[in-house]
């Protein structure tokens, strides 16, 4: 029997994806992410509006998707809780966030440049997307539920590089070696189960869910949408 629930997110088990953007100072900004899916060689990317990988997308215009495998579960959970911006925004500073300039070297990654765009990529990571910003879209904004502003991005993909021991007949990925990283309701899960705790997870999971406080949480999204459009 099916019966009527209210999660406060939807986090249906989805890959996770460290983006990397090029902040103003020429810097890469990394940002784990877990709202992403392609068609072709397009995807679409879920994000906080008051983010510095947005900002950075915006002016920018072009990044590096790199995406997580099980072997790269400390280095998500390190940069889980962190922004590229000095001001955190006031909803991240309830999540526990902090700012964090150098991120490649808090969670102990190494860059390596891209052929295309500016941003650098993952090594440590399996798989590397570069590409470039098609359009940027407002996202949920009649939806009451989301508690944070919102955008969808639309990326068309220019180059993929692929570590050679995840294929076969070229340029084909094993599906039998390649073992994504999958975000499972904040909890971090590969193709064989649970991998241990996430960061994300650490604080209560109705903080992402304003419209569970009543009035107060109506007042809170506003005051969220407020700074963002500040």
């Amino acid at each position: 029997m099916h019966r009527l629930i209210e999660p406060s997110i939807l986090y249906f088990g989805t890959p996770t994806v460290i983006v990397s953007t090029l902040n103003d100072d020429g810097s890469t900004n990394l940002a784990p992410i877990s709202a992403v899916w392609w068609l072709g060689w397009s995807c679409m990317l879920g994000l906080d509006a008051s983010s510095q990988t947005t900002l950075n997308l915006i002016n920018r215009g072009e990044c590096v998707l790199n995406l997580a495998s099980v072997h790269n579960v400390e280095a998500v959970n390190k940069l889980a809780l962190t922004t590229g911006k000095s001001d955190v925004p006031m909803h991240k500073k309830m999540l526990g966030y902090r700012s964090v300039e150098d991120k490649f070297t808090l969670a102990e990654l190494t860059p390596l440049d891209a052929i295309a765009v500016e941003p650098k990529r993952v090594k440590e990571c399996d798989i590397h997307l570069e590409g470039r910003v098609a359009k940027i879209h407002d996202f949920a904004i009649s939806d009451a539920r989301m508690g944070v502003p919102a955008v969808a991005v639309e990326v068309t993909v220019e180059h993929i590089h692929a570590l050679s021991s995840l294929l076969y007949s070229g340029s084909k990925v094993d599906p039998n070696k390649w073992n994504p990283l999958i975000m499972n309701f904040r909890e971090l899960y590969g193709l064989s189960g649970r991998l241990g705790d996430s960061n994300l997870a650490a604080r209560p999971e109705f903080l992402y869910a304003p419209w569970k406080f009543g009035f107060l949480g109506r007042l809170l999204r506003r005051m969220f949408f407020r700074q963002y459009k500040s």
